[in-house]
């Protein structure tokens, strides 16, 4: 039977769950949930989705646009099984007492703290720590990064310690004008910066210290990582290891992908929607291995990476899917990963 899933907050990751979510075969996009009434919540209305107001000055305000309305969100938590909140930082915290009092699961994002719900979620550290749990957390689009590559090394018992540098986008790309910054870099003033500590939530176990700066762009993150192997190794071997998540994508700087802006213009080409890419791109001919020093770089689609995650969360939280392998393989099929 399909899980029915309500989507609350329809904006750049909602949005991309909606969609994603309306192209499972084992769940149903029962509604999407916000305040707005400007030009994005038409798109989800042009999709044919159903929409909610998360308010009752929302409501007013919507029906005043000329918004179909189906109901607010206290009739969408009434027919659905699990929710998505994809809702800015503190409203999703406000939102959960809603959820818990409406007996309804629910997936926070990773701009909220690993003690709201708990629990932290990543594909393929921990999926069947998730079964059948009221609540888990999407880590964050470079927390979700470093998991996967130091997962991956991890596998291949090749992990001692990892140390990264994360050039972090200003902002979503189509708030520029509102958030952006220009002519300056902004360093994060606490070292290590938040995505380590981010990381261990979800893998105690990983020994990883990152450092970050805000830069004047906002297609993407950048990364930098200089990790200690337990043992010499060579650049085959840590290839092979990376090759062990399908979630890694390699990219060449010799065939003229050698920036943020030509990758996601490969991506665009390929015809991914809005030109996501939910893997990790990283550079295979940059990486280098010296004895058990390895050193690599890749770039991370902020709006997109935690998506195909999300969708093997509601596979785990609803216990549609046992099997972490099943849910991957199953959700990468759907949204084009090969």
């Amino acid at each position: 039977m399909k899980k029915k899933v309500a989507i609350i907050g329809y904006g750049v990751i909602g949005k991309r769950v909606a969609d994603a979510v309306a192209k499972q075969d084992d769940m149903e996009l029962t509604g999407v949930c916000d305040v707005i009434s400007d030009w994005r919540i038409h798109s989800a209305i042009k999709k044919g989705y159903a929409v909610y107001a998360a308010t009752s000055e929302s409501k007013n305000t919507m029906q005043k646009a000329g918004i179909p309305l189906a109901g607010d969100m206290h009739d969408l938590l009434e027919v659905v099984d699990l929710v998505v909140d994809c809702t800015p930082k503190k409203i999703a915290e406000q939102n959960l007492e809603v959820y818990k009092e409406w007996g309804v699961k629910f997936i926070l994002q990773g701009g909220e703290k690993h003690e709201t719900t708990g629990h932290s979620f990543s594909a393929e550290n921990n999926y069947t720590t998730a079964i059948n749990r009221d609540s888990t957390r999407v880590v964050s689009c470079n927390t979700t990064s470093i998991l996967r590559t130091l997962t991956a090394l991890k596998r291949a018992n090749l992990l001692k310690n990892a140390r990264g540098t994360l050039l972090r986008r200003a902002t979503d790309p189509w708030e520029s004008h509102l958030g952006g910054i220009m002519n300056t870099l902004v360093p994060e003033k606490d070292i290590p910066s938040h995505q380590g500590p981010d990381a261990k939530s979800v893998d105690p176990e990983i020994d990883v210290v990152t450092m970050a700066v805000k830069v004047p762009q906002t297609l993407s993150h950048l990364h930098y990582w200089n990790v200690r192997l337990t043992r010499e190794s060579s650049k085959e071997e840590v290839l092979k290891a990376f090759k062990t998540s399908t979630r890694i994508c390699y990219m060449n700087y010799s065939d003229g992908l050698v920036s943020n802006n030509t990758i996601k213009e490969r991506y665009l080409d390929m015809g991914r929607p809005w030109g996501d890419m939910y893997e990790v791109a990283l550079w295979q001919d940059m990486l280098k291995v010296e004895g058990d020093e390895l050193y690599y770089a890749y770039v991370v689609d902020n709006q997109a990476i935690v998506i195909p995650e999300t969708i093997d969360a509601i596979r785990a939280l609803t216990g549609l899917e046992k099997n972490a392998e099943n849910s991957i393989r199953k959700t990468n099929e759907s949204l084009g990963i090969n």
